[in-house]
């Protein structure tokens, strides 16, 4: 039952930590198996199928987008995303933020970082955050609420380098915190959230470690 593995993690770690579900993939069946029983925080990584989903479950789950975000998909999802994970470029920033205008909303980000050694990993390089975040121009973007960070760390058996990792993310995230009352630092996944809550993480992305594996 995919709901009592949930509630095993949920029981084995601080109540201040929030878990993303990550349903990608998964059936609606089973998103409405967790939801029966009070889960509502749920991530998709890609707009077509979070769209899909979205149209069909009831309307006070609150989806987190996860993955990769293309700037020409954006105004499908922002009158209804609850958190956007994956802000990694000021393009996307600027983006959202115009789409958000419009209807007269506010949308929730996390800045994405790229604390990886893989190529294939997308974010802001550390130069690049501190730049961003010591200028003055996140205070132009008035229909964005930048809410924290989130990183993915080396696909790797290395322990050392996943903690290497989500600690220099966690330090940059104290640093910032204050300045724009950052509260939500949204690393770890199904093979590292142990790790990542030892380096002040205070929201999960689970995927399989709830669902199972994923064909």
């Amino acid at each position: 039952m995919i709901e009592n593995k949930l509630n095993n993690i949920k029981d084995a770690i601080s109540k201040s930590v929030t878990i993303v579900a990550v349903s990608k993939t998964k059936p609606i069946d089973d998103i409405l198996q967790l939801y029966k029983f009070g889960h509502l925080d749920f991530g998709e990584n890609k707009v077509q199928e979070l769209l899909f989903k979205e149209e069909k479950l009831p309307k006070d789950i609150k989806w987190h987008m996860i993955g990769h975000l293309q700037r020409n998909k954006v105004k499908s999802i922002v009158p209804f995303i609850n958190l956007i994970h994956s802000v990694d470029s000021l393009r996307l920033i600027k983006k959202i933020d115009e789409e958000a205008k419009l209807i007269n909303n506010s949308v929730n980000i996390l800045l994405q970082v790229k604390i990886s050694r893989e190529v294939s990993k997308y974010g802001f390089s550390f130069a690049e955050l501190n730049s961003f975040l010591n200028s003055s121009y996140p205070g132009q973007y008035q229909n964005i609420n930048i809410q924290g960070l989130m990183g993915m760390a080396t696909f790797t058996n290395d322990k050392d380098i996943i903690e290497n990792e989500f600690k220099k993310l966690n330090e940059t995230y104290n640093r910032f915190k204050s300045k724009y009352n950052f509260n939500t630092l949204s690393i770890g996944m199904s093979g590292d959230y142990r790790i990542a809550i030892e380096n002040g993480s205070n929201m999960l992305r689970l995927g399989s470690v709830i669902f199972g594996s994923r064909v």
